[in-house]
């Protein structure tokens, strides 16, 4: 059984949450223009947004090593179908979500000095993530 610190569960959940907002909007602006994969539900079918719908967007966190910007969350965007994507609207997506992110961090996360930068081939968020005394 894995135990997470109450601190980090709380963080986890916030970024879930602000991550569910913008799979919302590009869902809505978006999510008629390619067919689903034939193996993913339809928007709304389960119970995590993860999960359905032509758009799974989200982090992962990652210990920096090798980056400039050290650790951070990386910015992940999947969109779930067999369509070809084209280059430039692959593009127009990822900087939307990268403003629709630092638009939000500030809301989701007050009081924190979290960025949005690029690392890479990679978007990162990237500051203070302490969690305080345990």
């Amino acid at each position: 059984m894995s135990m997470k610190h109450p601190k980090l569960q709380q963080w986890d959940e916030t970024m879930k949450r602000m991550f569910d907002e913008i799979d919302d909007y590009l869902e809505e602006k978006y999510g008629h223009l390619y067919p689903l994969h034939p193996n993913r539900a339809k928007r709304g079918k389960t119970s995590n947004k993860e999960h359905d719908g032509l758009f799974n967007v989200g982090t992962s966190f990652s210990a920096g090593f090798g980056s400039k910007l050290g650790r951070g969350y990386v910015i992940d965007i999947d969109m779930v179908t067999l369509s070809r994507i084209p280059d430039d609207v692959g593009e127009e997506i990822e900087e939307e979500v990268v403003d629709l992110v630092k638009e939000r961090l500030p809301r989701f996360f007050p009081h924190r000095d979290l960025k949005v930068s690029r690392d890479g081939h990679v978007y990162k968020i990237h500051g203070d993530f302490s969690l305080g005394s345990l």
